[in-house]
């Protein structure tokens, strides 16, 4: 086949892509396989419609493993899914489509945001195939979808049945923009500006303590008639129901106590709280006092809690006040704020502003400031034990992101709520009995067809309680991590509802008896590290539930990408980049090389253009060798084809080899501890420095078909030396070469799948047709070399591994030093010097008989080489001068003098 001179990755990337297309059977899971099972929990994206940068960098790591694991001899599942629902895809559709969710009937809006994800699946999709990755697309998963559906309910009924989900009354984060309940785990926090404000808050009420003598102390109090109190929420002044200060500030040991030990009145509303000692309170921030209101932050849940203290609700699900807040209701909590303080101000109730950074909880979705009402909803119990238990047994790469969620589990103070009061999510299938309110789950047993719409539909039997059948659906639906947090359990084929007629409904799953049943954990979970107190949580959280199992062996944590000055992408920064964009200028593989080596798993990877530019470098430079080399192996078959069996080996191509060994080695034990980076690293300095610069010098000559140095063969060596250089030249490099290629191309597999095929199509011999990505991971396959190198005299295959090595260094090193020499005095490199000599270092390297090959230094340098002992005197030098004037270099302890 005739190869161009110069590398063109869109032609190639977009021919392979068309092949691979006609039959993606090769990366098909098989359920009946002998081979182990590697199943991949996938993340499933959310299908915005624009696969970014970092999903991709993702994607890549997930590919390196897939394509890894099969040549390694795994049955392996990387299966696609999609996480459909949730708020973002409902805003977009109400701004394309110029509605409100309120306008329309709910079962035509959820049909818009099924519209809207299909066509956004679809352009990611060919997002995630131009990238070339190895998906097994017979296995794709929607989670919108009334398959996945269904499962999510039986989750939810399974768990309910088991008391793990209940419905509470109960404080919860809200977002007034989305008008819903949230999660711990989707509050954000930003610093923001904000004002310290002091207000007056007069002494109104003085009670005895019990025991306490009216005296110096009680005077005090008398005399006392205000307390400050600094907030930044006057807003909130509506729902103050106390206040504290710290137990031992003793600015306030007179106003406080058990119970409390005097009143004070509320600014502007004037209602009377108590104060109480708390060990919670900062007497260092504001003035020491602090207003507990029902809510302004978890921590006034906890004192409303500890203290039983009344519920007064000043904000609504709107984000407006309430009756409550009397002279201000209906505005919002931005006007509210503002009116009050010029309300307190005019009133004399405000002494003084400060302006502070403080730490606001956002909705991660809208970026609002979120409010804690309390409303009713469901909850999932959190069982901390049995999540930080979990995962401890869970294989955490880098280990130590296992730390930030064992420390997120810690911080939760309240069940997770997974009520929504949105639209597009899977309903909770549950009603309300309209006679006693009791609640009646969706049973399959009873009739009711899952997945079920308690608003469509209602249930098949009375209320066992009264007898009713007058129900009322549920209108809020499930968290979207409700659907999420079971894609390890979807992937391997276990149904929460399995028969012998149902089960392995999941990617995994078969339709034989019995499959799918007894859930085993999938071997990876590849995610990033931003959604750890998420996905990574929710689904060990319900794993442990449900199957009393961890879900995966492996967490596989990527890193940020970042803009090439350094920060976080955004659009605001103005320092994105899409991997369209790479690939339209350079390429996939240039894409993946990046992802690759851009730094180590778990780290931050900065996206710099030049690294881009030096993938497609190296791709270059690999492909003018290959280019070089077919001119040589255009007919060669090697071993496979029978036609050149193995010939004894020279030692450049003994080396070439025993580095080609170490290098094998090198990059599986990278792979298995998913250190790409290093990997690939090692690949692309092998193909660079030792098998460009180094081998394709030495063995050049050789390759043409000149058998002999410039100057014929050394004389003396013993018999084994003797027989050895007897080989033919030629084919031991072209064996070296073919080889080295050859093996290459199926390390490359993994990193760069496009170039990989290429180079392999066109390697003689290689797979008579066969896709590199079918074959076999190589195998340091050093007793094989020993057969073709080894000295009788020394059957250890290490050792004639080492020995090898060492010789070829030397021969490497010595023309490096030559070339090098000329270089810097400006003699052509083909130009031949009078003579090279070699001296014993002592080590025994190039006694005379001990094996050293002088015939490619010779061809390399265009120079005669003789081997000296070190007793000559040539070799003696005066200040870096032998005695006939050469010029001494040293290589690596052994002495070279150039006479010219």
């Amino acid at each position: 086949m005739k190869m161009e001179k110069k590398y063109k990755p869109e032609a190639v990337e977009r021919k392979w892509l068309e092949s691979w297309g006609k039959d993606e059977s090769m990366y098909y899971f098989k359920p009946t396989s002998e081979k182990p099972s590697y199943i991949i929990d996938t993340p499933p994206p959310y299908p915005t419609g624009d696969f970014h940068i970092g999903n991709a960098l993702n994607w890549c790591y997930i590919d390196f493993v897939a394509r890894y694991k099969r040549m390694r001899g795994y049955n392996v599942l990387f299966p696609q899914g999609w996480d459909c629902h949730g708020l973002p895809t409902e805003v977009k559709v109400e701004e394309q489509q110029g509605v409100s969710r309120h306008q329309i009937s709910k079962h035509e809006f959820r049909e818009l945001c099924r519209e809207l994800t299909r066509g956004n699946i679809e352009q990611m999709k060919r997002m995630l195939q131009r990238l070339g990755m190895s998906i097994d697309w017979s296995r794709e998963f929607v989670t919108m979808d009334d398959r996945y559906k269904r499962f999510t309910q039986l989750s939810f009924l399974k768990m309910h049945r088991e008391g793990l989900i209940y419905r509470a009354e109960h404080p919860v984060n809200w977002c007034p923009r989305c008008e819903t309940a949230i999660a711990f785990a989707e509050v954000e926090y930003e610093d923001r500006d904000a004002y310290l404000n002091y207000l007056v808050f007069k002494i109104v009420g003085r009670e005895e303590r019990a025991g306490e003598e009216k005296g110096v102390e009680r005077a005090e109090v008398e005399q006392q008639e205000e307390v400050e109190i600094a907030t930044t929420r006057p807003e909130l002044l509506a729902s103050c129901v106390a206040v504290a200060v710290h137990p031992e500030d003793e600015r306030y040991k007179n106003i406080a106590g058990e119970g409390g030990a005097v009143e004070l009145e509320v600014p502007l509303f004037g209602q009377r709280v108590r104060v109480y000692k708390d060990e919670s309170v900062d007497p260092a921030f504001g003035t020491g006092v602090v207003m507990i209101c029902t809510f302004g932050d978890r921590q006034d849940v906890r004192w409303w809690k500890l203290h039983n203290l009344p519920l007064k609700a000043s904000i609504d699900e709107r984000g407006r006040m309430t009756a409550v807040a009397r002279g201000y209701e209906g505005l919002s909590v931005t006007e509210c704020k503002r009116k009050v303080v010029a309300d307190l101000e005019a009133a004399g109730l405000l002494k003084r502003r400060e302006r502070l950074r403080q730490s606001v909880g956002v909705c991660w979705r809208c970026k609002t400031p979120i409010e804690i009402i309390s409303t009713r909803q469901w909850f999932v119990r959190v069982q901390k034990e049995a999540v930080k238990k979990a995962a401890q047994e869970i294989r955490w790469h880098p280990e130590h992101f296992r730390v930030r969620l064992e420390n997120w589990v810690e911080t939760m103070e309240w069940d997770w709520c997974i009520s929504r009061q949105r639209i597009f999510s899977v309903p909770i299938p549950v009603w309300y009995c309209k006679n006693c309110g009791a609640v009646k789950v969706a049973a399959e047993e009873e009739g009711e067809e899952l997945p079920v719409d308690p608003l469509e539909t209602s249930p098949k039997t009375a209320c066992v309680n009264c007898g009713g059948t007058e129900f009322e659906g549920e209108k809020d639906v499930l968290d979207t991590w409700m659907d999420s947090s079971l894609t390890a359990l979807w992937t391997a084929g276990w149904d929460l509802n399995a028969s012998s007629e149902s089960a392995g409904t999941g990617a995994a799953g078969t339709r034989e008896a019995g499959a799918g049943v007894e859930f085993e954990p999938v071997a990876l979970r590849p995610q990033g590290h931003d959604i750890i107190r998420t996905w990574a949580f929710y689904t060990i959280l319900r794993s442990a539930a449900l199957t009393h199992k961890i879900p995966w062996h492996t967490i596989l944590i990527n890193g940020m990408v970042l803009g090439e000055d350094g920060y976080k992408m955004s659009k605001s920064r103005n320092n994105t980049v899409s991997p369209d964009a790479v690939i339209q200028k350079h390429g996939a593989d240039a894409f993946r090389q990046w992802a690759a080596i851009g730094g180590a798993v778990g780290s931050d990877v900065q996206f710099r253009w030049k690294d881009i530019v030096a993938a497609t470098k190296f791709t270059q430079k690999l492909w003018s060798i290959l280019r070089f080399a077919m001119i040589h192996l255009a007919d060669y078959e090697g071993e496979e084809g029978a036609v050149n069996p193995r010939p004894r080996l020279r030692v450049v191509d003994r080396w070439l080899l025993a580095k080609l060994n170490r290098l094998v080695r090198s990059v599986t034990a990278a792979m298995e501890n998913f250190k790409f980076d290093n990997a690939f690293k090692s690949i692309r300095t092998f193909a660079w420095e030792v098998l460009a610069d180094d081998y394709i010098e030495l063995a050049k000559s050789r390759l043409y078909g000149r058998q002999e140095g410039l100057y014929g063969r050394q004389e003396g060596r013993n018999g084994a030396e003797g027989a050895r250089s007897g080989a033919s030249g030629q084919e031991s490099a072209k064996y070296a070469l073919h080889e080295t290629l050859k093996t290459l191309s199926l390390l490359l597999a993994p990193f760069v799948p496009f170039y990989a095929e290429e180079m392999y199509s066109y390697i003689a011999g290689a797979g008579g047709g066969k896709s590199v990505h079918e074959e076999k991971w190589p195998e340091a396959e050093v007793e094989q070399q020993q057969e073709a190198w080894s000295d009788p005299s020394d059957p250890s295959e290490a050792e004639a591994e080492r020995k090898a090595e060492r010789e070829g260094d030397l021969i490497a090193g010595i023309v490096r030093a030559v070339r090098s020499y000329k270089s810097e005095r400006g003699i052509p490199l083909n130009a031949p010097l009078r003579k090279i000599e070699i001296y014993d270092a002592g080590t025994g390297t190039v006694e005379r008989g001990a094996g050293l090959e002088t015939e490619d230094i010779e061809n390399a340098t265009a120079t005669k080489v003789e081997l000296c002992r070190r007793e000559s005197k040539t070799g003696e030098e005066s200040e870096g001068k032998s005695e006939e004037g050469g010029e001494i270099l040293d290589v690596d302890g052994t002495r070279v003098v150039i006479l010219f």
